[in-house]
């Protein structure tokens, strides 16, 4: 047969009828151009199943050319040889067992019904494999006479797409969260089981219903004004809200909505998924209770007054008024302890907490620092000095009167005791939290050399310790001119003992003085605000740091882990300084892991994750350092993008041996796992700790047991011999 299709040859197989009076040629142009420009794939062979006709949307479909395929058979180009044989045997009862004789079952039943149709797979010409939906039909001239075959095929990939992703959508929708779909007008369209099973309400009962039927009245309507505005101005909002069950139980959830637009960009649905996080609030509040509360009293413990301690420094920085840090110490306690026994020194301890409650006033912090150790954090004593010293040495002679009142013991017998009290007076932030409360402990050592059951004021004669931290301050503004830094990093390893990672710790080297710990001079450094050039450049070291790791098979693939204080982090070009420092050295972004604490994410909350996204499109990761030492909620900690927490060495250090530590510990791994979070255990260092840890489902370590910090040349040289 010619291969030009304008031959009579190939009108007469098109089964071509033509009208009277009509030119053959023109009348078969015209339809050899609507079968080259349908949109379908058309194939036409001879009764023997040789290819007559391959149209152009056939070509485009299979990546055949017209004269690669014509002359040849239609099953061995584009069938599996498989479909065909078990698609014979399902539409004709064929025993075939090979491709032509279960093409020819096919044909059997095409010519007894006139037609067959179904979804085949087509192979093209590269090999790939095309869904179809394929329909053949018979080809016969004017007299009736079989001369050939049709067959029809469209693309029905994206037809199945949907229908799985269909599927895929309904078993979500019967997933254990609550769905809720409404229309635009918020009306409920549509529930899911879990819905039921959550607030109670049946499909029945909340089709047609507005969602505020499940308000719980926690929430006033500026909450809900400003959830509406974030959900019209981005299609989304997610957060955490209060809402009531049809039993009228009140339960916290956590909820997303997103707005659904048409074709067209016009609002058409809201869909809503919530869960309960009624557990999650548990455990985030016994947390929070074990990490700030002391377990014997009910004080606040030194951890919750020191932040409180920090934002009453902020209050009166605005207010220019006084506050006052007193620190107290039951005189002779270790002597009640040693001769009635730990359970009457406990009842003691308790019954000078509840006194401390009772002399203080309102706003007023009693907390329990240890032992036998109190502290009270007074503020508003007003704006004079003189004034505010009288009304705070007023109340520790109150405390102390308190004190001197004899305590009954479980036995009947009276116990008379006495503190010695030392206090200081702040205002604003002109000295920080550690200098205010080494005076409040230098002025509580002074009323103890007074002989006890004594009050002193922390005053000139104590400012020694202070002229030394002005020292030390003058020597830290020159230390990076001169060089004085070192870095040094101290291994991150799993439950095998394989190598992750280090955590870069700096060091300062003063010439011809004792190195200086980070714990001496970074809150001096932050105070001063030295802390942003001596951040920037623990940042361009440690990506000089990757970069040749990336050289060395032994490290290529650890991460390097850089603190990063909140006032570095808030700087406006932060993001373009890390960006520099990965450019300028070369180092992979995905190998530096930026730790933050959590007091960064209590203020400005869009800024910082805006922030942290931006820095993570660059690749960099990040560490939620000290986890547990704060008040960021695990719920509000969702919205940040942390893949990794780490559990505060002062959580871990007691882990053997004290009960509320353990308990801290294991409550901090198990919820960071279920916050799909790696959790970090830092100051591992004796094999008991590493053992409760690991029981426990930690999963990464730190700490002495693994290696203390060392030069960058030391740990790349014992790399190599360290598990990985």
């Amino acid at each position: 047969m010619s291969q030009d299709p304008d031959s009579p040859q190939f009108c007469c197989a098109a089964n071509i009828h033509v009208a009277p009076g009509t030119a053959l040629p023109d009348l078969c142009a015209i339809q050899y151009a609507i079968l080259e420009n349908a949109g379908y794939s058309i194939i036409a062979t001879d009764v023997a199943g040789t290819i007559l006709y391959f149209n152009r949307a056939a070509q485009q479909m299979l990546g055949y050319a017209w004269h690669e395929v014509v002359g040849r058979e239609t099953p061995e180009l584009f069938h599996v040889e498989d479909e065909v044989v078990a698609k014979a045997r399902m539409r004709a009862g064929a025993s075939a067992t090979d491709c032509s004789s279960g093409f020819d079952a096919l044909i059997g039943r095409v010519l007894a019904e006139g037609r067959d149709e179904g979804d085949w797979v087509y192979v093209r010409k590269d090999g790939s494999r095309l869904h179809v939906h394929l329909t053949i039909t018979t080809l016969r001239d004017a007299t009736g006479k079989l001369i050939g075959f049709l067959g029809i095929a469209s693309d029905i990939g994206e037809r199945l797409r949907m229908e799985q992703e269909l599927r895929v959508a309904a078993i979500a929708f019967e997933s254990q969260a609550a769905i809720m779909v409404t229309d635009a007008g918020q009306r409920i369209l549509r529930v899911n089981p879990a819905f039921t099973k959550l607030t109670g309400y049946s499909a029945d009962e909340a089709v047609g219903q507005l969602p505020s039927m499940l308000k719980s009245g926690r929430q006033d309507r500026s909450f809900y004004q400003q959830m509406w505005h974030e959900l019209g101005e981005t299609g989304h909002w997610q957060g955490e809200i209060w809402n009531r069950r049809k039993s009228g139980e009140i339960y916290p959830e956590w909820l997303t909505i997103s707005a659904v637009h048409d074709a067209e960009g016009e609002l058409s649905h809201y869909v809503s998924t919530f869960s309960d996080i009624s557990n999650l609030k548990v455990a985030e509040s016994e947390i929070h209770h074990l990490a700030f509360y002391d377990p014997l009293t009910s004080l606040p413990n030194r951890r919750l007054l020191l932040n409180r301690l920090d934002k009453a420094c902020q209050a009166t920085r605005r207010s220019a008024e006084y506050g006052a840090l007193l620190f107290i110490d039951l005189d002779h306690f270790k002597t009640l302890n040693d001769t009635l026994g730990h359970d009457v020194g406990d009842q003691f301890l308790i019954e000078v907490a509840n006194r401390l409650k009772l002399s203080i006033r309102a706003g007023d912090t009693a907390a329990r620092q240890g032992g036998d150790e109190f502290a009270v954090m007074l503020d508003e004593l007003g704006l004079e000095p003189a004034a505010a010293a009288v009304l705070a040495e007023n109340l520790a002679e109150k405390i102390r009167g308190e004190l001197l009142r004899p305590f009954r013991l479980a036995d009947g017998s009276e116990h008379y005791g006495s503190a010695s009290i030392g206090i200081s007076l702040f205002r604003g932030q002109d000295k920080s939290v550690e200098v205010l409360v080494k005076q409040a402990d230098i002025a509580l050592y002074r009323a103890k050399d007074a002989g006890r059951n004594a009050i002193r004021f922390f005053d000139n004669a104590m400012q020694t310790a202070l002229d030394e931290r002005a020292a030390l301050e003058a020597g830290l503004r020159c230390a990076l001119v001169r060089n004085e830094f070192r870095l040094l990093v101290q291994p991150q390893v799993d439950t095998t003992g394989r190598l992750l990672g280090g955590e870069c710790l700096i060091r300062w080297q003063p010439p011809g003085r004792p190195q200086v710990l980070p714990g001496d001079f970074i809150p001096l450094a932050e105070e001063s605000g030295l802390i942003a050039p001596i951040g920037a450049w623990v940042l361009d070291e440690a990506c000089l740091h990757l970069r040749r790791w990336a050289e060395n098979e032994a490290t290529r693939d650890l991460y390097l882990s850089v603190n990063v204080s909140a006032s570095q982090f808030r700087q406006a070009e932060f993001v373009e300084q890390v960006s520099a420092a990965l450019q300028r050295h070369g180092a992979d972004p995905a190998r530096l892991k930026i730790e933050l604490t959590e007091s960064l994410l209590l203020d400005d909350v869009d800024r910082v994750v805006a922030k942290m996204q931006a820095l993570q499109r660059l690749g960099v990761r990040f560490s939620l350092d000290d986890f547990g030492t704060g008040y960021a909620s695990l719920a509000y900690l969702k919205r940040f993008p942390f893949e990794q927490l780490k559990v505060d060495r002062s959580f871990v250090r007691d882990i053997a041996s004290d009960p509320d530590d353990a308990a801290i510990v294991s409550a901090i791994v198990a919820m960071g796992n279920t916050l799909r979070l790696n959790v970090v255990a830092e100051g591992v260092e004796t094999e008991e700790q590493h053992a409760f840890l690991v029981e426990h489902g930690c999963r990464c370590f730190q700490g002495y047991l693994f290696g203390r910090p060392m030069p960058f040349t030391d740990f790349a040289a014992q790399a190599g011999s360290l598990p990985r």
